[in-house]
């Protein structure tokens, strides 16, 4: 009877210890994952990042008294190179996405630019780089959403406050970067005021 008692005890602790470690790997498999996604993220952020100093050379053969727009575009790329988490990226990522749409709104009031080789095959790298982040960025939230979720469910909860594992971020458009960017094409071709 005692032997019987024992092993069944033997058979809860070992049950108790495999639970724990499958819900630990488990969990440390869905934050890794979010890690992996936004190392994708980065890649493609930088990879667009080192298109700017390209599409900013072409640009400047045309449309030489934009300075205003060239500055903007050169800040965002800035401060994507000095932001380090999720939502300074996030936000870096906002601020170039803008500026890239004022660059290409460019080609309707600049038809040679418009018709530029070079022009147009950054524009077109740009704009699938813009659409694979897209991509990723769902990826990323998807990730980070299904990691919130375990962490916060029961019994997976325990652990991760156990193990002390905070909420993530998603990487999210600021409200105020929602609106639609208005471009004056009326003064387009107005010289800076220095």
């Amino acid at each position: 009877m005692n032997i019987v008692v024992i092993f069944v005890i033997v058979l809860i602790i070992i049950g108790i210890i495999s639970w724990f470690f499958t819900v630990y790997n488990g969990l440390i498999q869905v934050k890794e994952n979010i890690k992996k996604s936004w190392a994708n993220i980065d890649v493609l952020l930088m990879q667009r990042s080192d298109e700017i100093p390209k599409l900013i050379k072409v640009l400047k053969s045309f449309v030489k008294h934009e300075k205003k727009m060239f500055d903007n575009i050169l800040a965002a790329r800035t401060f994507y190179l000095g932001a380090n988490s999720v939502s300074e990226k996030a936000d870096a990522d906002n601020q170039m996405s803008e500026a890239l749409k004022s660059v290409f709104a460019l080609s309707e009031a600049y038809p040679e630019l418009g018709s530029n080789d070079n022009f147009l095959k950054l524009q077109e790298r740009i704009s699938g780089l813009e659409n694979e982040i897209a991509d990723r960025r769902e990826l990323y939230n998807e990730s980070v959403n299904n990691y919130n979720i375990r962490i916060q469910s029961l019994p997976d909860m325990f652990i991760a406050n156990t193990l002390g594992l905070p909420q993530e971020e998603m990487f999210k458009v600021d409200e105020n970067k929602k609106k639609d960017i208005d471009i004056d094409l009326d003064n387009l071709y107005d010289e800076p005021s220095e």
